[in-house]
């Protein structure tokens, strides 16, 4: 098999995994997954051990897109605070959308229940780096407890999220107002 031709296998693969994943859960059997990918089984398993290291690669694949969506770029002049709540309009923005099912990281953790599991450790990788952003802008933006602030605004991303993707709740504006609270009680204003 030519690299092109194994490149697109397991591009086809991941692309398939991360959508049937995100839209049915983690529960979906191989030859599903193939299925949609339009690959053998045989050929998902030259490229990959089990459907567990297609579920973590398919994560750790979507990771820099979904990050990018979220997170202002390091360049981005705004202050902390509005850096902080950009992440919530965006969360609210994503929300609107056809086929939202809230946090694909926090889905797959909540899934699966084990925190060994290849996908959980990826998955639990993209949360921190989600928390550590808001630590870091709590830090620069003067918070008496960046460590809490930024745990609390990480509980309240998961919670809105999966609220909304489950069809709970409708975000508009509530989880800008939400962080906005904290970040008021926290002294993090402009």
């Amino acid at each position: 098999m030519t690299t092109t031709a194994t490149t697109s296998t397991r591009e086809r693969l991941l692309d398939a995994a991360a959508e049937l994943f995100y839209r049915e859960g983690v529960g979906i059997g191989v030859e599903a997954l193939c299925r949609e990918a339009g690959v053998s089984k045989r050929s998902m398993y030259q490229l990959f051990d089990s459907k567990d290291a297609v579920l973590a690669a398919s994560l750790q694949r979507r990771a820099p897109q979904y990050q990018t969506l979220l997170i202002p770029p390091k360049d981005d002049p705004r202050p902390p605070r509005a850096r902080i709540l950009h992440v919530f309009e965006r969360l609210e923005e994503a929300s609107t959308t056809p086929g939202f099912r809230g946090c694909p990281f926090l889905a797959v953790e909540v899934e699966l229940k084990n925190p060994e599991h290849p996908a959980s450790r990826v998955a639990r990788k993209v949360k921190q780096a989600l928390t550590d952003f808001f630590r870091t802008e709590a830090e620069r933006g003067g918070a008496a407890d960046p460590g809490l602030l930024a745990r609390q605004l990480t509980l309240v991303f998961d919670g809105a999220s999966a609220r909304a993707g489950v069809g709970a709740e409708t975000l508009d504006g509530l989880a800008v107002t939400t962080a906005g609270a904290l970040l008021d009680v926290a002294g993090l204003t402009s």
